[in-house]
């Protein structure tokens, strides 16, 4: 019997929220279908006009296609667990920080304390608009950072922060058990009560 992702992984329509958000989720499985050039601008772009601390922009994205030596670069540093299931994803991406502000009139450079914010920022708004597009993403803490450094020599004032699947949703039967559970799971939230306060710990009245 076919399982009903939409109802499973999207969000309750009678919370709301814009249909976009609601459709976003983090699927394990991805057909090897390319995601065009056209498309891949298009996400990046949007990327890039997400809210930034004092407009500096401090986000920087690696991308590989599958086939690509720069693909296999990122696809190496993922832990193992990534690894079984990224195998047909046809996008990586290395999400990067600048660590300090740019230097103002000689002085010394700042450390940027926004910097993975504002980065988490615009990943986000490149989900929203690859959902847009048909297009779904995962994003991944399980990879060796200075294995992504080595492999593309990035300096000691960037830090890698995530890395991200792009691509065409598969079938949850593609995937090992454990992570099929997962892919069928309906997804929850936690209620406002535990995250929108008044006061510490005392839910704001909305």
């Amino acid at each position: 019997m076919a399982i009903d992702l939409e109802n499973l992984k999207h969000a309750p329509k009678e919370l709301g929220i814009h249909e976009l958000i609601g459709k976003r989720w983090s699927p394990r499985s991805y057909t090897e279908q390319p995601v065009s050039d056209a498309d891949l601008k298009t996400i990046f772009t949007a990327a890039g006009w997400a809210a930034s601390s004092s407009n500096i922009q401090p986000w920087r994205f690696i991308v590989g296609r599958r086939g690509e030596e720069t693909y296999d670069k990122i696809f190496d540093a993922l832990a193992s667990g990534n690894q079984s299931w990224v195998k047909t994803v046809p996008v990586l991406v290395a999400s990067v920080a600048a660590k300090f502000m740019p230097a103002k009139d000689g002085e010394a450079p700042r450390p940027h304390e926004w910097a993975k914010h504002d980065v988490g920022a615009a990943s986000a708004t490149m989900c929203l608009q690859a959902i847009a597009l048909g297009i779904h993403t995962h994003g991944m803490a399980g990879f060796d950072r200075e294995l992504i450094r080595a492999n593309f020599n990035i300096p000691e004032d960037f830090e890698p922060v995530a890395v991200w699947a792009i691509g065409y949703l598969g079938s949850p039967d593609a995937l090992p058990d454990n992570y099929k559970k997962m892919e069928t799971t309906p997804r929850e939230r936690k209620p406002l009560d535990q995250y929108v306060f008044k006061h510490w710990n005392e839910p704001a009245k909305l």
